[in-house]
């Protein structure tokens, strides 16, 4: 369809949308880096556990991934090619401390992370870097990972070095990205590094990741006076599989681990008393004053946004004794996650309404589908075009609502690195052929780009 037709149809524009506003792409360093034993890197989570035969979908691991490490400059002008004025990447801990903590950190990571900043703001990319986007060095799980306290000072310390170095030139600081997939997806459901199965000990990591986030604050702001601090959160909006009493008690119980565990705290209202009486013995070990540091006021919140969950019952399963199912004919990307812009709405409205965040930032969306590249050299993603329009539109009505969005990353600059689905799943908007490392943008991203150069 031609462009000025699809924005016919769409009546969406750049102009539109406030002219401060940040358009930008997301992206993190396991899985576009590569050049995993390079530049003094030492050995992280997601590299050990790629090593284990069946974690990974393909077999494959982010050992070389996009090559970003040595291809960062074609990838900065890439995003620069779109028109985006922000840039959204996250700094691999193992390149700074190789394992985990020392006296001094690696140079070379030093280096690197400091010509790539230099990069985005040669090319008028705004940084917005994230500390934390789940590659832990390897010595530090071996110690226990996040279930033990020392890992937060750890971190802390990373912080601290991290913001001296960049702080005269990046300003945006996100501390943690998504960390109820840290905690439960990597600790209690095993999918994801470094593969735990045990709710109680992933309640505890949980609990660690958010006092981490709330000590981080003030060394970040002691090392960059006019930092914006804050902290990414995969949300989702609930609805009950049914309408039975049973069906909404377990979707009441399923928000109160998923979106309100977090959100609460970080709000100041403490963990959920609803669902800390169900947990019993496997809630964790809370410190004096740790609901209080978790609570330490942030300066935006980031929302990654994807899909809603329908929720079940399920008397036999697990702790919370709910399941997610799978409705039927619902739109589905091809990675199986139901399509509904209108969900987005929903959930910054509920966010925006129980929470009233000053500052919101969509710091990722996006769609996987089956990509081929056709003989005309294009790839013909209409798909993920339309996926996207869609939930540019609906940004849009969150604006109209007065919800205070200021700022969208598309989920994902490049194909890359999937974690458990190695390669079989492209979020890119740039197409990555990973046995050439030949970059194409596709449909979506052309289509992203000519909304943003405000072509139509």
């Amino acid at each position: 369809m031609p462009k000025a037709n699809i924005n016919e149809q769409l009546n969406l524009r750049r102009t539109d949308f406030p002219a401060n506003f940040r358009w930008g792409s997301s992206t993190s360093s396991y899985q576009i880096e590569g050049a995993a034993q390079e530049g003094g890197r030492g050995e992280s989570i997601w590299d050990r556990f790629t090593s284990m035969p069946g974690k990974i979908r393909d077999a494959s691991s982010g050992a070389v991934a996009c090559d970003h490490y040595h291809r960062w400059p074609a990838d900065l002008d890439l995003a620069q090619s779109l028109g985006t004025n922000a840039y959204r990447f996250s700094i691999a801990w193992p390149r700074i401390f190789p394992n985990g903590r020392a006296a001094k950190p690696n140079a070379q990571g030093l280096d690197f992370y400091s010509r790539l900043v230099e990069g985005m703001l040669e090319r008028g990319l705004e940084p917005w870097a994230t500390l934390y986007h789940w590659d832990l060095p390897q010595a530090l799980q071996d110690q226990g990972g996040w279930a033990q306290r020392e890992t937060v000072d750890a971190f802390l310390a990373y912080t601290d070095v991290m913001t001296r170095h960049l702080g005269d030139r990046v300003k945006n600081w996100i501390t943690h990205n998504e960390p109820w997939c840290t905690a439960f997806i990597g600790n209690f459901e095993g999918h994801h590094a470094p593969g735990l199965k045990d709710f109680k000990v992933a309640m505890q990591v949980c609990h660690h990741l958010l006092v981490s986030h709330g000590l981080a604050i003030p060394v970040i702001r002691r090392n960059v006076p006019d930092a914006r601090v804050g902290a990414a959160l995969s949300l989702h909006p609930l609805r009950a599989a049914s309408d039975r009493a049973e069906d909404v008690a377990a979707t009441q119980r399923h928000d109160g681990l998923r979106n309100r565990w977090f959100l609460d705290a970080l709000y100041g209202r403490g963990y959920p008393q609803d669902i800390w009486a169900v947990l019993g013995s496997n809630a964790p070990q809370v410190a004096p004053n740790d609901m209080n540091v978790i609570a330490t006021p942030t300066d935006f919140l980031g929302v990654n946004y994807y899909f809603p969950e329908n929720v079940a019952d399920a008397p036999s399963q697990g702790v919370m004794q709910t399941r997610v199912v799978e409705l039927e004919n619902i739109e589905r990307t091809d990675f199986g996650w139901e399509v509904s812009p209108e969900g987005m709405v929903e959930l910054l409205a509920r966010v925006a309404r129980d929470y009233h965040p000053e500052h919101i930032f969509l710091t990722e969306n996006g769609s996987t589908y089956d990509d081929l590249v056709s003989p005309d050299g294009v790839v013909h993603d209409v798909k993920r075009r339309d996926y996207l329009q869609r939930h540019l539109k609906a940004l849009h009505q969150i604006l109209q609502l007065g919800i205070p969005v200021e700022g969208y990353f598309a989920w994902s600059l490049l194909d890359n690195f999937e974690w458990a689905e190695g390669y079989v799943r492209r979020f890119g908007l740039t197409h990555v052929d990973f046995q050439t490392q030949q970059r194409r943008l596709k449909a979506s991203g052309l289509w992203y780009q000519a909304f943003l150069r405000g072509e139509f």
